[in-house]
């Protein structure tokens, strides 16, 4: 007899569940770093913006080149862009408290099963 017909069915699916979820999480808690990340970026550029003239020359990445742009429109985009990825974040702790409540439901509805004989 395999382990695997040991398990109860209903159980197998619930471990299941479990292991995606936490597979889920794992993802969100990678793109949550990574935004807060390119949030910490952004503040460093724009603190050095902040250092610079008001004409003094500011060229901005697009794709594998550099365009010169105003120190004003560059400033506008990061700040864009920090919003943007400041939402995102949020939403990712959203998703990321969501799934680690349903981990934990999930974990004692196991727990429970395995201790019931």
């Amino acid at each position: 007899m395999s382990e695997d017909t040991a398990i109860p069915p209903q159980l197998q699916e619930q471990l299941q569940r479990l292991q995606q979820l936490q597979q889920t999480m794992q993802a969100v808690v990678t793109q949550r770093q990574q935004l807060e990340l390119e949030n910490s970026e952004i503040d460093r550029a724009l603190s050095e913006l902040e250092k610079l003239a008001e004409d003094a020359p500011v060229y901005k990445s697009i794709g594998s080149i550099l365009v010169k742009s105003s120190k004003t429109q560059v400033i506008t985009d990061l700040q864009e862009r920090k919003t943007l990825y400041t939402t995102r974040v949020t939403i990712l702790q959203r998703q990321q408290t969501r799934a680690d409540e349903r981990i934990k439901e999930l974990q004692q509805s196991i727990q429970a099963r395995l201790k019931t004989p």
